[in-house]
């Protein structure tokens, strides 16, 4: 499975991206404009904002805004795979392919020299013959086996991945011609192939992680995996490399010299702050304390970040997407039917209208739970259900056809039993999600239910624990449907936090990851998109606009409203000459 990530930070505008209308534009569609250096990213989204390196100051130092401490230094680790941990080690680790601003999957020419599927069961990768680690350590072979042989389940079953999907296809990784050539055989055909050793899943030194453990036993491994865990980066493979880490305050990184990429850094010092409360960002942009923040924003960070001169914005609708889930453990909740009443009764035109519509006109409801519009495959698999249309009598048709009884006034199920208040989650301080829980209350009022907003402080545990009834989060996608499916949807998946169980989806969803047909898997998706949709577990509500404001000197900096997000290109980051 491509890692999906769950974006959540205790911040005020906690979990996924969020956008306004003055704004838009960007980071793969979204529509509007931006301002100052931003204003063509709705057409050049790969481009925008450019600044060729003769007219960048060479040395200065940029300062980027995240809005969570990082606790885990492992991307590869459940613990660790977050948004800002993902963010801070592109200036570090090698990988494959990386999203580009317009969300299509691209090599990393800076490592690899090529990356070829040779047939339907052998991917080759040659690695630049200059890549090395920073201590001079040649990237081969061996760092690609360490980093399959810790997430394919079978070496190291203690290992605890953020997810194993394409690597547990592999069977095998062999090296030649000294290491730089590198040999992957899949079990099986594996659709999308392109997201193993993909920045969402990075490369880590197999040669440190060789000094912390055996590399050729179980325990061995895990204790290598686990360091990487818990030890600042004292290793590099990208432009910078780790100077200074002060816990909760700042991660600063300077260029490494050893950097081996096509585009050599100009800055002295890249340093990501930690802000935690979204709501100081736009005042730390305007004291010019930080150069670049990435906020989730709320209207009023929005409408702040627009009053500040010299700041240029845009905004970018991408692979984050808001919903509605149910906990089909609670037993009332198992009933498909009551199900699908609420969530017709739930108007999605509505909820945008009352939260991310106030500042982005772009946003429209999201009608599939496989793709994004931007992606190819993506159809309406929602409408034809009734659900998000907040069509109340015909909710209350489904619930009175089902057997219910005091339908609009105290729901009384089939066998008897009174239907209880339900509790709806979201995280603590985000003021979108608190709205967009209590616009669900209100609508299935009208069926008789009662729902009680309840926040929470810990998304991912609360989440992972399957402590509600009724859930509103996003996820982060890659941009691999076919293994993200698998990871999101699938019966045995960690992910699929509402225990969802429908083996012909499972099917579907399993035959759509491992065809050798890429027109054949996506029709398979939809397939399964429209049993899930009728099945009333997940109602996607909207694409999550990102935000992204810096300082007008800023150069090469842009949205990529993917994984990857704005630090994709943090080597040809810098400094416009005379600022």
């Amino acid at each position: 499975m491509s890692r999906t990530r769950l974006w959540s930070t205790a911040a005020v505008a906690a979990t996924a991206a969020l956008v306004l209308a003055a704004c838009g534009g960007g980071g793969g569609g979204g529509g509007g404009t931006g301002s100052g250096g931003f204003a063509d990213c709705a057409t050049s989204p790969n481009t925008c904002n450019s600044v060729p390196a003769d007219q960048l100051q060479q040395g200065g130092q940029i300062t980027y805004a995240i809005e969570k401490n990082i606790q885990n230094w492992n991307v590869n680790s459940s613990e660790g795979n977050v948004f800002e941990t993902g963010l801070v080690t592109k200036a570090l680790l090698p990988y494959v392919f990386y999203t580009a601003p317009d969300l299509k999957s691209t090599l990393n020419t800076d490592v690899m020299v090529s990356a070829d599927m040779v047939n339907p069961t052998t991917a080759v990768y040659k690695i630049k013959p200059d890549a090395v680690w920073d201590d001079g350590t040649p990237v081969t072979a061996d760092d690609f086996i360490f980093n399959w042989k810790t997430q394919d389940t079978r070496d190291c079953p203690a290992c605890e991945t953020a997810g194993n999907g394409g690597y547990d296809q592999v069977t095998s990784v062999v090296g030649s011609d000294g290491g730089k050539t590198v040999t992957a055989t899949f079990a099986k055909p594996y659709t999308d192939w392109q997201s193993v050793f993909n920045s969402a899943s990075p490369l880590y030194p197999a040669h440190i992680a060789a000094q912390h453990g055996d590399l050729n036993t179980p325990a061995g491994l895990k204790t290598a995996f686990d360091y990487f865990n818990t030890t600042v980066p004292n290793y590099s493979a990208g432009p910078y490399k780790v100077q200074s880490w002060q816990d909760n305050v700042a991660l600063t990184v300077v260029p490494n010299p050893k950097w081996y990429g096509a585009t050599k850094p100009k800055l002295d010092r890249l340093v990501f702050r930690v802000i935690t409360d979204a709501t100081q960002e736009p005042i730390a942009l305007q004291n010019n304390e930080v150069q670049v923040i990435y906020p989730q924003p709320q209207v009023d960070i929005v409408q702040q970040v627009q009053q500040i001169p010299g700041v240029s914005q845009t905004q970018g609708l991408g692979l984050q997407w808001e919903h509605y889930d149910f906990n089909l453990k609670n037993p009332f909740l198992a009933d498909k039917a009551l199900r699908q009443a609420m969530f017709t009764a739930v108007n999605r035109d509505d909820v945008i209208a009352k939260t991310v519509g106030q500042f982005n006109k772009d946003v429209k409801p999201l009608d599939s739970h496989m793709f994004m519009p931007q992606q190819q495959g993506y159809q309406d698999n929602i409408a034809a259900t009734g659900q998000g249309s907040g069509n109340l009598d015909a909710a209350k048709k489904i619930l009175t056809d089902a057997g219910y009884k005091g339908v609009g006034t105290a729901l009384v199920a089939p066998n008897g039993q009174a239907v209880p208040t339900f509790r709806i989650r979201y995280t603590v301080g985000n003021a979108i999600r608190q709205s967009e829980c209590e616009l669900f209350a209100q609508y299935v009022k009208g069926l008789g239910i009662n729902v009680q907003v309840q926040p929470t402080d810990s998304l991912g545990t609360t989440a992972s624990t399957g402590d509600f009834d009724i859930i509103v989060f996003a996820w982060v996608q890659s941009p691999f449907p076919f293994g993200g499916a698998q990871q999101l949807w699938l019966s045995t998946s960690g992910s699929n936090y509402g225990k969802y169980n429908n083996p012909q989806v499972d099917q579907l969803i399993n035959q759509a990851a491992s065809s050798t047909d890429v027109a054949a898997a996506t029709q398979q998706l939809n397939q399964a998109d429209k049993i899930m949709s009728e099945d009333a577990y997940v109602l996607p509500l909207y694409q999550k606009p990102t935000f992204i404001a810096i300082r007008d000197n800023v150069a090469n900096v842009r949205n990529n409203s993917s994984l990857d997000g704005p630090l994709y290109n943090v080597s040809q980051w810098g400094l416009k000459s005379g600022s």
